[in-house]
């Protein structure tokens, strides 16, 4: 007895069975269809804010600042407000008898940060980098200062300094009655006794930026060197050292920075009075002193920025050549 099994032709098979057609899926297309309405308002929101803060708070002030140095202006009403041309800037050049002392003490503050703790950093550089034990606790404990607040430092410092009960007077002998040394009262001491506490915070920071370097030196030099017969100061004098060209450059650049933008531990030590005077203090004291001189103010603000720009342009010029060659 046979049975007779049917056989489906090809065209039969390829047939669909009857009902509704699936829905294709639909490939999305570039990168809008990647993103919700959701994600698009979120990133807006996100790359907005920053942005407008940024501009008010950076831009608009800076140009506020810029007009207004041009101007006479006691910051109260805006009808206040009296054009006087260059007046400011002639005042301040030729009868502001603060003014050229505040320049001078910020090259000082230059000269000493470049002088002192800069190479101290680099010297800790160098030796943490050798791998020697614990030297995560060395990092941390030189690197300390940089991330305390300056004005926390200025009020540890403000103790070491106190005449009578201060750490250094202790140790020399120099609190007692008719033997006071007044570390921050005396004009004659008190930038040196500032910077000293500057010099401190700043080694911390040169050391970070020497150490970064330090790991981007590749070590078939040392080895080559070495093969060579040099000893350790031949080989960083006449291999280690070049290399760290780029970061010699952001060094120099940090260090110009932070002597024209000192002004926390000056405030906190004497408010730049006696010997102490800086462009930051001069541009506050006239701004939101007693006397407000917001024009005044403004134009000192104004030469603070033309030689922040003369440092900051050239170095941002040659930064984006040395991109553009790469």
């Amino acid at each position: 007895m046979t049975t007779d099994t049917p056989m489906k032709s090809p065209e039969a098979a390829a047939v669909p069975p009857p009902g509704p057609a699936p829905a294709a899926k639909r490939v999305p297309k570039g990168h809008k269809r990647l993103l919700t309405r959701r994600d698009r308002v979120t990133l807006a929101f996100m790359a907005g804010v920053p942005t407008v803060l940024h501009v008010a708070l950076v831009w608009l002030t800076a140009l506020a600042s810029i007009a207004l140095a041009f101007t006479s202006w006691d910051g109260i009403g805006f009808g206040s407000i009296k054009w006087v041309g260059l007046q400011n800037f002639h005042d301040l050049f030729s009868s502001n008898p603060q003014f050229w002392p505040a320049v001078e003490h910020n090259i000082i503050w230059f000269v000493v940060l470049i002088l002192i703790p800069t190479p101290f950093g680099l010297f800790l550089a160098v030796q943490l980098d050798k791998k020697i034990r614990f030297s995560r606790v060395y990092q941390t404990a030189f690197f300390l200062p940089v991330v305390v607040s300056l004005a926390v430092t200025g009020f540890v410092w403000q103790l070491v300094y106190n005449p009578d009960t201060g750490l250094i007077n202790s140790l020399i002998g120099a609190n007692k009655p008719g033997h006071y040394i007044d570390w921050i009262g005396n004009p004659h001491l008190n930038l040196w006794a500032v910077l000293i506490a500057a010099s401190w915070r700043h080694a911390g920071y040169m050391m970070i930026l020497y150490l970064a370097g330090l790991k981007g030196v590749d070590p078939s030099l040392r080895e080559a060197s070495s093969l060579d017969g040099a000893n350790e100061w031949q080989t960083f004098k006449n291999v280690i050292f070049p290399t760290l060209r780029p970061t010699n450059t952001v060094v120099l650049v940090v260090t110009i920075i932070e002597a024209l933008r000192a002004f926390d531990l000056v405030f906190v030590f004497n408010k730049g009075a006696q010997g102490t005077e800086l462009l930051s203090i001069l541009i506050t004291n006239n701004i939101i002193g007693e006397s407000s001189r917001i024009g005044y103010g403004s134009a000192i603000a104004v030469v603070l920025l033309v030689i922040s720009l003369a440092v900051i342009i050239p170095y941002l010029i040659a930064t984006f050549r040395k991109e553009r060659r790469a």
